[in-house]
């Protein structure tokens, strides 16, 4: 068991349990139940969409609460737990009838086990394993495990799709949930020794601070909004990558080629972007792939061909994996890792809420114009917020010996 405690099993245990995580398993197929859910129940597709509000808000509450949790007993007992509440609840959706509470409700269980063995969690790991090749360790645990996981789940979902129905769907997903990440989790994850603790700070990162040390910077308050309107913003697209191509009269093969390729891009740039900043430990390198993610949006509606679409999706994915590459990276040579759970938690509270509300904002206004058009608009005007305000965030270690200062 020795062996299995070294960080090349740590990655192998993150990566795994990344693959079968909330957002490959729920965010990233939520749009091919989307219009099976509103045509057996003949429900508006604003209604359904909801549910992805409504995982935000209980992801949202749980965050901050399992960040603490993992700061104080570690990742690996709150893990495990959390995968196998995770994967029953996900199994508790084939069990929906046509009430749209019930739909809600568990779907807010979905959210709030979800966020257990989530990614945030997984990076707290990572960042106490590792310090020089941090971004690179980050990006493939979380680029190969939430890529693959986004890659192969619509896929999966497709086939369950054409011979369950929705309902086997669900139970599927959890079953793979359940007997591919629990026994992974079980042998390989380990937590940090306490002693990598102010080894894994990092030469950048002059001291941990706390949840309170970091509000006081302007840094964590760009972050913040920063990713979370560039991730609502992708996420609402990539949520939507197949209802979009169906409107606009393309196959459901061709939608879920294209869905694939966003997803492939999204993971594959997880780890080039971590090897990225791990070179070049600067900020503003993530603004440039906010713009190719506008290109990719530009170009993903005026797309004449399915090549054309294709391209669009993998700049889209640039700009998704940008997002959720550097702000692990960010978050931990900013303010540390000691309470890397709180801050993270606070901080992911947010996002999910930006990617719970966006689809929802997106169908309704769906649902009162006809057209995905002005939601469009808005998410390109989100992107280049977004790229403006990463231009100005300060150094790593500008911030760092800002909070030396306020912890002495």
């Amino acid at each position: 068991m020795k062996a299995f405690s070294r960080p090349a099993g740590i990655i192998v245990a993150c990566t795994v349990g990344n693959a079968v995580s909330i957002t490959p398993m729920v965010y990233t197929v939520f749009g091919m139940f989307l219009i099976p859910i509103a045509t057996e129940f003949a429900w508006p597709r604003a209604a359904v969409s909801f549910s992805l509000l409504v995982v935000a808000l209980a992801s949202a509450l749980g965050y901050p609460v399992i960040g603490r949790l993992i700061d104080r007993y570690g990742a690996r007992p709150v893990i495990l737990a959390g995968n196998v509440l995770f994967a029953a609840a996900v199994a508790c959706a084939s069990l929906v009838g046509a009430s749209r509470l019930e739909l809600y409700f568990i779907y807010g269980l979905i959210g709030l086990a979800g966020a257990i063995p989530s990614s945030v969690m997984f990076t707290k790991v990572i960042a106490g394993w590792f310090d020089r090749s941090r971004g690179f360790a980050m990006g493939i645990a979380g680029g190969v495990g939430n890529g693959a996981g986004a890659a192969l789940s619509p896929l999966l979902v497709g086939v369950l799709l054409a011979h369950y129905g929705w309902r086997g769907s669900y139970v599927g997903i959890a079953a793979v949930i359940l007997l591919i990440g629990f026994p992974v989790l079980l042998v390989l994850l380990r937590d940090p020794p306490a002693s990598n603790d102010d080894a894994a700070a990092g030469p950048a990162v002059a001291t941990d601070m706390t949840l309170e040390q970091a509000r006081s910077t302007s840094s964590f308050w760009i972050i913040l909004v920063a990713i979370a309107i560039g991730a609502g913003c992708m996420t609402a697209v990539f949520a939507h990558v197949v209802p979009l191509l169906l409107d606009h009269g393309f196959g459901e093969q061709r939608a879920t080629a294209v869905l694939a390729t966003f997803a492939t891009v999204t993971a594959v740039w997880q780890v080039g972007v971590g090897r990225l900043i791990d070179r070049v430990p600067r900020p503003w390198i993530a603004a440039p792939f906010y713009l190719a993610a506008l290109v990719g949006l530009i170009l993903f509606q005026a797309a004449a061909s399915f090549s054309q679409l294709l391209l669009a999706g993998a700049l889209m994915g640039l700009g998704l994996g940008t997002e959720y590459g550097v702000l692990p990276y960010f978050l931990s040579r900013y303010f540390g890792v000691r309470h890397y759970g709180a801050i993270s938690g606070m901080i992911y509270a947010v996002i999910v809420l930006a990617q719970g509300l966006t689809p929802f904002l997106m169908d309704l206004s769906f649902d009162r114009s006809g057209s995905y058009h002005a939601s469009i608009v808005a998410i390109g005007a989100g992107l280049i917020a977004s790229a403006l305000l990463i231009l100005r965030l300060q150094p790593f270690a500008a911030v760092a010996m800002a909070g030396g200062r306020q912890k002495s």
